[in-house]
């Protein structure tokens, strides 16, 4: 299938000027790229491959050895009258829903019973050394292979070691990932693993918008002839990066200009070193791309809006600094709830409009926990000739959850799979693993014995709501709570990303409550929506409890925990609620919604915020209607409520 043409592209400059550098020179550290669905993220990434000069590896091998680095575990390198091949830059796509083995790579099991010898199986950091590691929606990748990645992004090396294989091998590659900030941020430390950010907006131009939709509908129909139409211009640009590569080890910055880049970094208050390091590499590269052997001042600022901004520091409170061709926030409007969201629910996934596909996740559910009993029959041993049936009938049988509790809350038992782990006691058995154990320890006569046996360790990633329940009537310090709820929800979502948690919060002041902050991972929209935080009135507690309900409804999917922080003390009754003689009584309005909420199981917490000398205790009555705890808070902050509200998250 044919890419769409880099030097097709309309706009984009940063973008396109981002990944020439990261080409040029891959010491960089490759490039994030942030930006709404439809901005042709993946198409320029993919597109960037077909113009990157050709790279030479030992012919055959399956780790892309460079001809002057052979490897011993790798069987062309091993060769005596091994030959050297031209190859295009790889340009591996790393799914969401990879396994670590996948990723890092494991025992070959062919190797093991043909040639009864342990070899490593490459993985997918094998195949992307000397090329392109890119990630689709990297904001989204599991937890355990955003770890992998940072390890080997600074090292440039991966060591494996599985079932007593130990295996290390070089895994430098440029690394590229591409995200949608609405659906959440990356934790400090991998963002500083990128060289490089640019943030991508659809163009705002009408002849731009219209000169992008003709060159797109003219590759979709034909895209071979398109290509062809470009043929010219990407010869020119493999030309340029191939130049720039040469130059690149000639050009020379002036100590002063050192200086500067050090003293830039310390007045944005950046605490990386990697920060200089990136911005010196990128401000000669700029240099060596337009043909020069000498830094000028303009090389520096041009690198210093690629590889600072996403390195400042900045409170959970502090405003994010507006988009490329983006408005100001602080003049924008709050940006309503998308369609998409409305609908689905926070955990809903946009896709890129590109020509390309995505690469897919696993998104299937995962197999019901198995005990190794009902997969391998009595115990401690059974001959391989019942393996086949005991795996077909008994893999498929699903075992019920403990009664009360959600599903994702037992154990390992639902998410991705992960890796595999020796347990003589398995409650999630890993059959691959557990097999592969007996075959390494008898290839000759299979027999499987309980030290076999492999836990399988899953990856949870049931997205989690928290619904923030916050009285903002006027008979407390409620200025004092909306600014904690505010800084809370902030901080939650930025670290909250890899677990696709939401949060929204519910404001109840007056006569009546409202949705404050629609239920959202992104910090932006967030920070917009809870700007001004109007408080004073009466306390229409039942008003909330019901629009508490309507929404968890809305999103039911997603695992609701509510935080209520109130003193209890309603006075505004809800109209039309019948609660018997009590109809027109506040209180009993929210006895009876908070009963409610209790019978569909939803986990909550009551933050007593009464500051009263005489407390009436109405927080720990709503608390027991609601089948929760409650907390009182002394001392309340954004701090404080992040971290009460974070540690009871971790025990649902």
């Amino acid at each position: 299938m044919a890419k769409y043409p880099f030097s097709a592209l309309v706009g984009q400059p940063l973008l396109k000027q981002a990944l020439l550098l990261c080409a040029v020179n891959p010491g960089i550290g490759g490039v994030l790229i942030r930006g709404d669905k439809g901005t042709a993220k993946s198409t320029a990434v993919r597109g960037l491959s077909a113009v990157m000069p050709s790279v030479q590896r030992v012919a055959g091998s399956r780790f892309n050895c460079r001809p002057d680095e052979p490897l011993p575990a790798c069987d062309a390198c091993q060769q005596v009258d091994w030959q050297t091949e031209t190859i295009a830059v790889p340009f591996v796509d790393l799914p969401l829903g990879a396994t670590e083995d996948r990723v890092v790579g494991s025992l070959d099991l062919e190797s093991v019973l043909v040639d009864r010898q342990k070899k490593l199986l490459p993985g997918l950091l094998a195949s992307a050394h000397q090329g392109i590691l890119y990630i689709d929606e990297v904001n989204l990748l599991a937890d355990h292979l955003v770890d992998v990645l940072l390890d080997v992004a600074a090292m440039g090396i991966n060591t494996v070691q599985r079932d007593g294989l130990s295996v290390s091998h070089p895994a430098r590659f440029m690394l590229i990932g591409t995200m949608n900030p609405e659906e959440g941020t990356l934790r400090p430390q991998f963002l500083d693993r990128f060289g490089l950010m640019v943030d991508v907006a659809a163009p705002r131009a009408v002849e731009e918008r219209t000169e992008v939709v003709r060159r797109r509908i003219a590759f979709e129909t034909a895209p071979i002839v398109f290509a062809e139409q470009w043929i010219n211009e990407q010869q020119t640009l493999q030309r340029q990066i191939d130049q720039a590569r040469q130059l690149l080890p000639s050009v020379r910055m002036a100590d002063g200009m050192l200086t500067m880049i050090s003293q830039l970094c310390t007045d944005l208050n950046i605490v990386s070193l990697r920060a200089d390091i990136v911005l010196y590499k990128t401000a000669l590269t700029i240099a060596a791309l337009a043909g020069r052997t000498d830094v000028i001042p303009d090389d520096v600022k041009q690198a210093a809006e690629l590889a600072l901004p996403h390195r400042q520091r900045k409170k959970p409170t502090d405003a994010p600094p507006p988009a490329a061709n983006h408005p100001d926030p602080a003049t924008a409007p709050p940006k309503p709830p998308t369609e998409t969201e409305t609908e689905t629910g926070p955990d809903s996934k946009g896709t890129d409009s590109t020509p390309d596909d995505s690469p897919e996740g696993d998104t299937s559910q995962p197999p019901e926990p198995t005990q190794p009993e009902q997969v391998f029959g009595a115990l401690p041993l059974i001959a391989a000739p019942t393996l086949p049936t005991a795996l077909t009938e008994q893999v498929r049988q699903p075992q019920p959850a403990p009664a009360g509790k959600h599903p994702a809350t037992t154990g390992q038992q639902r998410g991705a799979f992960v890796r595999a782990v020796p347990n003589p006691q398995p409650t999630d058995l890993a059959i691959t693993a557990t097999l592969q154990s007996a075959l390494l320890r008898n290839t000759d006569d299979l027999v499987i014995s309980r030290d076999d046996f492999h836990q399988t360790v899953r990856a949870n990633k049931t997205a989690r709501l928290i619904l923030f329940i916050v009285d903002a009537s006027g008979s407390m310090a409620a200025g004092q709570r909306m600014e904690a709820v505010k800084g809370a929800v902030l901080s939650l979502l930025t670290n909250a990303y890899q677990h696709r948690d939401s949060v929204g919060v519910i404001s109840f002041r007056g006569v009546d409550a409202r949705l404050l902050l629609p239920p959202t991972r992104n910090v932006e929209q967030a920070e917009q929506a809870l700007r001004t935080l109007p408080t004073g009135g009466r306390t229409p507690l039942p008003h909330a409890l019901q629009l508490a309900l309507d929404v968890m409804q809305q999103f039911r999917e997603h695992r609701p925990f509510l935080v209520v922080l109130s003193d209890g003390k309603a006075n505004v009754s809800l109209p039309g609620l019948s609660v018997g003689a009590g109809s027109g009584d506040a209180w009993q309005q929210v006895v009876q919604l908070a009963g409610q909420v209790r019978a569909q199981s939803v986990p909550a917490l009551v933050l007593d915020t009464d500051a009263d000398y005489l407390r009436l205790g109405r927080a720990n009555a709503l608390a027991d209607a609601l089948g929760a705890d409650c907390i009182s808070l002394d001392s309340l902050s954004a701090d404080v409520l992040t971290e009460t509200v974070s540690s009871r998250v971790l025990t649902l």
